[in-house]
């Protein structure tokens, strides 16, 4: 039985690397602002999963979290640096997962530089709060699901495809190598 992918008139698979891959990664992961954060990856336990905002994203894909210094994905991290990031932008598209390594510090400019209001919830003595640390992860590698003209076309070419009888999918995904 043939695929749904070997059915469609387009191509629907672009592996990216690179500059083209960090750009995809940048745009799906400012699109989304928030990711699950999941942790202890090559334990033989259950690994750890956490609701996280994506406070930047530099041109190159490194992505920076505010974090607490005594939390567990801190402790989890300083233990195996192994983490994934899981994006979803949209209902029916924009999603990507990421592969990489984590890293803690307390850089004070940094988090000068990423602080938000909202974040005094969390670190309540403000931008100096003693408690706040700084996330730094450097993607490896990953996976993404997106669209190609984005989901209005992507609806519309479904419904024509579903009359005529053809997939007619605008869907695209591929590799990402950082």
């Amino acid at each position: 039985m043939n695929s749904i992918h070997q059915q469609q008139p387009e191509q629907n698979r672009k592996d990216l690397q690179g500059h083209e891959a960090h750009l995809k990664l940048k745009q799906m992961a400012e699109k989304a602002g928030n990711c699950f954060f999941c942790t202890r990856l090559r334990n033989s336990e259950q690994f750890n999963t956490r609701p996280m905002a994506v406070l930047q994203v530099d041109e190159d894909g490194t992505c920076w979290f505010l974090s607490e210094k005594d939390s567990q994905k801190n402790q989890d991290i300083a233990a195996d640096p192994s983490v994934q990031l899981l994006f979803k932008g949209s209902d029916h598209a924009d999603f990507m997962s990421l592969y990489g390594k984590a890293s803690i510090n307390s850089d004070k400019e940094k988090i000068k530089e990423l602080w938000t209001p909202i974040a005094k919830t969390w670190f309540t003595e403000g931008v100096d709060d003693p408690r706040i640390s700084v996330i730094r992860f450097e993607p490896q590698e990953g996976y993404y699901w997106d669209t190609r003209h984005g989901q209005v076309v992507a609806f519309v070419k479904q419904m024509i495809g579903a009359a005529m009888g053809k997939t007619l999918d605008d869907s695209v995904e591929g590799k990402l190598k950082a």
